[in-house]
């Protein structure tokens, strides 16, 4: 098993609303995409100086599957709004 694992920090113009919007979008790939096994989204609640605003935890079969869902369309539209509404990301794969 793959674990994907991608923690975003948004910009505050429309943070809340655009937190929302991400977090609805990103739920909904599992339904699209074959290979992806599983999505948690969450929120970040505590707020602070170390905290990003939104995590997501993914997984995967193997490599082979988060390969085929990079280029996916549906995921590469969330990418595409992710990009214009946050301000730094960073990513953990893994093999659990």
């Amino acid at each position: 098993m793959l674990v994907h694992s991608v923690m975003f920090q948004f910009k505050e113009e429309n943070k809340e609303a655009n937190l929302a919007r991400v977090k609805t979008m990103l739920e909904a790939l599992p339904q699209m995409i074959e290979t992806l096994c599983s999505m948690e989204v969450g929120i970040d609640i505590s707020r602070s100086e170390r905290s990003f605003d939104l995590v997501l935890v993914s997984t995967f079969d193997d490599q082979a599957g988060l390969d085929a869902y990079v280029p996916h369309p549906a995921h590469q539209e969330v990418v595409r709004v992710i990009k214009e509404v946050t301000t730094l990301s960073k990513v953990v794969d893994y093999i659990r």
